[in-house]
């Protein structure tokens, strides 16, 4: 007679990990250069959360770095909507449509990121 086998005792889950960890966890990825693995881990965090600037402007600096220049188009496109006058996100557009032999297309973000530069320095010079 063979004995009924038992169950294999169930593995121990590991508990989920918070947003702010994955944030870590992908912010390590983008600073070691690994700006594939950093999107893979940023995308599902700006599904999450999209109306976190942060998280969508690293994942489309993640998807520059790594040549998937039309995703970073598709998330510079959305923070600019979302964030009219967030310069960085003018000037990564324009430096990502450039990239794509769309010259033309860059100028007016290129443009627009050279002007909130010049305001910002003229700010701070009146500032001091």
């Amino acid at each position: 007679m063979v004995a009924a086998r038992e169950a294999p005792h169930p593995r121990p889950t590991a508990p989920e990990e918070t947003a702010a960890e994955r944030w870590e966890r992908a912010t390590r990825r983008f600073e070691d250069r690994d700006y594939t693995g950093a999107a893979r881990l940023l995308a599902p965090l700006v599904e999450e959360a999209p109306q976190q600037t942060a998280a969508r402007l690293l994942l489309a600096r993640a998807y520059y770095h790594s040549a998937q220049l039309r995703r970073a188009e598709e998330q510079l496109r959305e923070v600019i909507a979302r964030d009219p006058v967030e310069d960085y996100a003018h000037l990564l557009l324009g430096r990502t449509l450039q990239r794509q032999g769309r010259d033309e297309e860059a100028k007016p973000y290129l443009r627009t990121a050279a002007a909130f530069s010049r305001a910002a320095r003229a700010e701070d010079e009146t500032a001091r």
